[in-house]
């Protein structure tokens, strides 16, 4: 049985000015995977990203998402048709509780049908508290977002993401900041989310990427150099030569 992709990049072009932050880029995600981009600074990842979710403008090519043509849509509604973003840093209401947070997070559900003076269902606050226990939080719910670690505000994002029911979550560089407990965290948890939904990240921790990846994508000048496992990848002559130029022993001593 063929399974459907989720998302399907072809030929995608970013030019800033006559800087082609993209060169033609060709990329397939499918139901359930874990996808992680890497690859040298600059090399597109984050355009990627941007383009994925409306932030950016592609100036050709096209982004597919369930086959239907997301390319010029604007950002708002990629959100409500399930596209989800988390970016670099925490976005949340540091002067608001993790509940309230939460509640509003779920409020943006399109599903929800823009009832902002309604109260949350019985069924709702069950779905907030079971988010929250998933993450770790539900014993913070009452306390200021402000005053989490940086690591727990981080998943308050992700789970304020996650409560809106997206069918494909973008996540860049999740782990950054965050305490060795807390990455082991967030990596065993990403294959959880995608029970739920397919899930895109950008990141430069190799050790990471090695341990909780199944699929890679290698990112270079705006283009894809390689996809394959992390061992596939580590073994491809492109990639040696792109991280360090030198020979297979100096990259894998490097950490990639």
């Amino acid at each position: 049985m063929n399974v459907k992709p989720v998302l399907m990049c072809r030929d995608v072009v970013v030019d800033f000015d006559g800087f082609r932050a993209l060169q033609g880029v060709d990329l397939a995600v499918y139901p359930h995977e874990v996808r992680f981009l890497i690859g040298p600074n600059g090399a597109g990842k984050t355009t990627l990203l941007d383009v994925i979710c409306g932030r950016t403008r592609a100036t050709d090519g096209r982004v597919l998402f369930f086959f239907h043509d997301i390319t010029q849509r604007p950002e708002y509604e990629i959100v409500q048709i399930g596209i989800a973003r988390k970016f670099q840093s925490p976005s949340i209401f540091p002067f608001l509780t993790v509940w309230e947070n939460m509640e509003l997070a779920m409020r943006q559900d399109r599903r929800l049908r823009s009832v902002l003076r309604a109260k949350l269902t019985g069924e709702e606050k069950e779905m907030m508290a079971a988010q929250l226990e998933k993450i770790g939080l539900l014993d913070e719910r009452h306390r200021l977002a402000g005053s989490l670690s940086h690591g727990q505000k981080q998943w308050l994002e992700i789970g304020m993401q996650l409560i809106q029911r997206p069918q494909l979550l973008l996540l860049d560089e999740p782990i950054a900041g965050m305490s060795a407990a807390e990455r082991e965290r967030t990596g065993e948890w990403l294959h959880e989310m995608a029970e739920h939904c397919a899930v895109i990240i950008v990141e430069h921790d190799m050790d990471f990427v090695r341990r909780y990846s199944k699929q890679v994508t290698v990112m270079h000048e705006g283009k894809v150099l390689c996809e394959g496992s992390m061992d596939e990848v580590q073994q491809n002559e492109q990639v040696i030569d792109v991280y360090l130029g030198r020979g297979k022993n100096a990259c894998c001593a490097s950490g990639m």
